[in-house]
């Protein structure tokens, strides 16, 4: 998404009742995570329930998604907002498919799987922007896990290489937007490609730059309270921050809180393939503000600080989701602290 069109995103989205992929990819990643914890065989009827209605409504959407491109969010009742390959929502799609799998072990789902996977192919060779980690890691990535197939591998890896070259030693970190340099903390949730490639073939470069973008994130995102900036602007050349902004949220000053779920997600995964106790520790900060920010309902508005007597009293349910499988893996790390686990199951 590109920065001059985020105003119009923003209240085209908060608009909309928010049925959106960013909301339903997590709603499958966490209904997988549950099952892990979760046998969804016993008596837990929510469980089971959110798993036929997110089978369904896939199903319904694979009749009505055309060829060649991938859903987006809802324009009315049955009908989804498409767009190509190179959105960069392309790959929630191919991976809610593969969970669709993992969960129902109907080999149905496969098939459906590897053609909207395979639309994304052209994609490992994007370096227009940062989102290759959304595009090709929920797709190629969970398709790779399932069918161990080597030519998926390879598309992962010509990925990850495509993601650093937008790695800017002097800033240390891989450019979000392009123009002035912008990196936004969404990106945290494309380091995971860059950690798996360094891992499975790939070059160790991919380990160092994911670090130092992270490291560059809790440094300059990270409000001393655990709240954050979603936008750094840098200079390109001295790697100084010229700016820090919120640009989906209510103002700079406040979080916006799909981005503090990404940054709950990220540090919360760096800390899983580094074991750096920092990466923990800001995972932590960042959990214990969004929960302490939680309206009574346990579902954010879409800015933590909106000030009560703002009508727009939109709830985010892509941050929900998204904070609320962090959290189930942070609990993990932390012999199953009761607070980030309560406020997951109650999410």
């Amino acid at each position: 998404m590109k920065l001059q069109y985020y105003n119009m995103y923003t209240f085209k989205l908060l608009n909309k009742n928010l049925l959106f992929f960013v909301t339903f990819f997590p709603l499958l990643l966490l209904i997988s995570s549950c099952t892990d914890v979760i046998n969804p065989n016993d008596s837990n009827q929510s469980l089971n329930r959110a798993v036929s209605y997110s089978l369904m409504q896939l199903s319904n959407s694979l009749n009505t998604v055309p060829s060649g491109y991938y859903p987006v969010r809802t324009k009315g009742i049955g009908e989804w907002e498409v767009a190509s390959a190179s959105d960069w929502t392309s790959g929630f799609f191919p991976g809610c498919l593969w969970y669709a799998y993992r969960l129902s072990n109907n080999p149905q789902w496969i098939e459906s799987a590897k053609v909207f996977t395979g639309g994304l192919y052209d994609q490992q060779f994007n370096t227009d922007d940062h989102d290759t980690g959304f595009r090709i890691f929920c797709s190629y990535g969970n398709g790779y896990k399932i069918l161990k197939d080597e030519n998926y591998k390879s598309v992962i890896l010509r990925a990850a290489q495509s993601l650093a070259t937008r790695f800017n030693p002097n800033v240390g970190c891989i450019q979000s937007w392009n123009g002035p340099f912008q990196v936004i903390i969404d990106n945290m949730m494309n380091l995971e490609i860059l950690f798996w490639a360094s891992k499975n073939g790939g070059s160790s470069d991919y380990y160092n730059i994911a670090v130092s973008h992270a490291n560059k994130t809790m440094e300059n995102h990270i409000r001393p309270d655990g709240s954050s900036y979603q936008l750094v602007v840098y200079d390109s050349l001295s790697g100084q921050v010229l700016q820090r902004k919120t640009v989906q949220g209510y103002s700079d000053s406040t979080t916006w809180s799909r981005g503090q779920a990404w940054g709950i997600y990220g540090f919360t995964m760096c800390y899983r393939e580094t074991n750096d106790v920092a990466y923990l520790n800001t995972a932590k900060k960042m959990a214990d503000y969004f929960i302490d920010h939680l309206p009574a309902d346990y579902i954010p508005y879409w800015d933590l600080n909106l000030p009560s007597d703002d009508p727009r009293k939109y709830k985010d349910a892509s941050a929900a989701a998204i904070a609320c499988s962090g959290l189930l893996e942070l609990s993990g790390y932390l012999n199953d602290n009761p607070k980030y686990s309560n406020s997951a199951q109650s999410i």
